[in-house]
């Protein structure tokens, strides 16, 4: 074989990369047993579908007495349920596919086999049954589980089926056995033309060999797939999954520099009484009651449509409709703010410690996009937006609130069902020349309906 053969062939058949790990092999294991499952199902449909035709079939008054296809059906479908209850609670192991294999070509050629007792002609009868095109039913079943060898399995088990049923025929009864190389002969009769069975098992296994190529072919993508869908959620646990996503789709490698302009909403928590925990904790019972609470808090901030932007000490910053789009983005993070310091009221953390935080919001254009140098990257949001909403969240202590909100912020709220804003004043905030009016939220109680007369 020439090199450049060998090159070409390389372009389409690219070498198998390092094993995967456990865990991604244990989610393309998954999907093979879910195929495994769904092929349970159609050998089911096929079985049914014999049964139907040969119960429909009109008998011919010569038939003979012998029914073996009841019987061979009957046993078919035993194995089938099997099988299939097999699959529902565990995993098929690999001999169990090679036999489930054997026993679809045992039943399809012991239907065909059959066929000349049936009848009362000589063996060689069956060899133009159409019944054999159901091998590349059961040969295509196997590409389901994107494993080649099993569709190169199926289609060796079919070749070399419809070969011991050719040689069956023609050794089973030399008498009634005769060949023949004239075709019209062939067709009108019970001889049998050797290029013409040659010629479907060639068939047979040229089909075999094409599906064996397409399934090596999408398992080499199956396993891309699984590694960028999964590096997709290991991404998104360092930046928000909308970006993560797009990192994951994209055709070049992703640079900073190119940022995103858009109004949004910024909210920024800080646990209170977080330094005073830290000095009587010990650094391990610290970061455990940290996470405690931030897996608390987010909860509710991404239920609402929020994105995560960064933990910044006991602090949490979150953007709303930056970077995944949310309309009502101002309305979404106001009540996000009230579902948590509900929650706080409610809920003990760690060895039974109450916790109470201070948020501000506010809203206004800020760009978002990739920052960082080299390798190190991160997602982040920039603007006057939000330098205000983390001005806002101190301020919380001179007005002895829980969460402070921006005039913008009340703005783009508009009038929403379950809000309520109170002014609490107004402030110059370090930093601005303006003054910066001020709310506090304050959920709406709807009172209980009063008894009907």
């Amino acid at each position: 074989m020439s090199p450049s053969l060998v090159a070409r062939l390389r372009l389409h058949f690219p070498p198998r990369a390092a094993p995967l790990p456990a865990r991604l092999a244990a989610m393309i294991r998954t999907h093979r047993d879910s195929s495994e499952r769904l092929i349970g199902w159609v050998q089911l449909g096929v079985v049914a579908t014999f049964g139907s035709l040969w119960a429909v079939a009109p008998k011919p008054p010569h038939m003979s007495e012998l029914m073996p296809v009841p019987w061979t059906l009957t046993a078919y479908l035993a194995f089938t349920l099997a099988r299939l209850a097999w699959t529902r609670r565990h995993a098929l192991p690999d001999w169990a596919a090679h036999l489930s294999i054997v026993a679809d070509f045992t039943l399809l050629y012991g239907l065909i086999w059959s066929f000349h007792l049936q009848y009362g002609q000589p063996p060689s009868f069956y060899l133009k049954a159409p019944t054999l095109l159901y091998v590349f039913i059961f040969i295509t079943l196997r590409v389901l589980c994107f494993e080649p060898r099993f569709v190169v399995f199926a289609g060796l088990c079919a070749a070399g089926g419809w070969l011991g049923m050719l040689a069956y025929a023609i050794g089973g009864d030399p008498h009634a056995a005769v060949i023949t190389r004239d075709y019209v002969h062939y067709l009108t009769s019970n001889a049998v033309l050797l290029g013409g069975e040659f010629d479907k098992v060639i068939t047979v296994l040229t089909v075999t060999a094409i599906l064996a190529i397409a399934v090596t072919r999408a398992q080499h993508l199956l396993e891309r797939s699984v590694i960028e869908s999964n590096a997709a959620r290991e991404l998104a646990r360092f930046l928000p999954m909308a970006v993560a996503v797009r990192i994951a789709a994209a055709a070049e490698r992703p640079e900073t520099g190119a940022g995103e302009l858009r109004p949004a909403t910024i909210l920024f928590l800080d646990v209170e009484g977080f330094t005073s925990l830290a000095e009587a904790l010990a650094p391990t019972r610290l970061i455990a009651l940290l996470n405690e609470v931030f897996q608390a808090v987010v909860e509710p901030i991404e239920r609402h449509g929020g994105v995560v932007d960064q933990f910044i000490g006991d602090a949490v910053m979150a953007t709303f409709n930056l970077p995944q789009a949310l309309p009502d983005h101002a309305a979404c993070a106001c009540r996000a703010a009230l579902e948590v310091q509900a929650l706080l009221e409610r809920r003990r953390f760690g060895d039974g410690v109450r916790l109470r935080a201070r948020i501000g919001i506010n809203s206004g254009v800020v760009v978002g996009g990739l920052v960082g140098a080299g390798e190190r990257l991160a997602y982040t949001v920039y603007g006057d937006a939000v330098n205000l909403a983390a001005r806002l969240e101190p301020l919380n202590k001179d007005y002895d609130t829980r969460i402070l909100v921006s005039e913008a912020t009340r703005r783009a709220a508009g009038d929403p069902a379950g809000l309520a804003f109170r002014p609490v004043g107004e402030v110059q905030v370090r930093g601005r020349t303006e003054l910066t009016s001020l709310y506090t939220l304050e959920p709406v109680v709807v009172p209980a309906a009063g008894p009907t007369r």
